[in-house]
């Protein structure tokens, strides 16, 4: 029985960001608002009054979500009061290209798994 091919890259390790994106992006409010910042910068309270959220839990999700790196927060010169965000792209781009890396591996071992199957095949009728 032959061995399925060894992988041609060495295991890497998860970056803590990519672990913070990954937590952060774990809950429903939180991915809702990455959802609607696709769209465009938003005010906070916009954002609360969509997701239907008290100011102090969207306080508490956008905070998490700064902390993450997935977003950033401004203030227009006109209202100090009023916090803007926006979306950083890098954390995404990290998380997709850690996600390209798992197809990657699990293309190449169904692969390899699928190509043992059939050299281990035998027509019908031989014993």
């Amino acid at each position: 029985m032959s061995a399925l091919p060894a992988r041609k890259e060495p295991a890497r390790a998860i970056p803590a960001e990519l672990d913070r994106t990954l937590a952060a992006l774990a809950d429903p409010h939180r991915r809702r608002v990455v959802d609607l910042l696709s769209r465009g910068p938003r005010a906070a309270g916009d954002l609360a009054r969509e997701l239907k959220l008290s100011p102090p839990a969207m306080s508490r999700h956008l905070r998490t979500l700064r902390q993450s790196g997935l977003v950033e927060e401004s203030h227009p010169t006109f209202d100090a009061r009023v916090r803007i965000y926006a979306l950083r792209p890098e954390p995404m781009v990290h998380l997709l290209r850690w996600l390209e890396d798992a197809e990657r591996l699990w293309s190449e071992q169904l692969a390899a798994f699928k190509a043992h199957l059939e050299r281990g095949a035998k027509p019908e009728g031989e014993a």
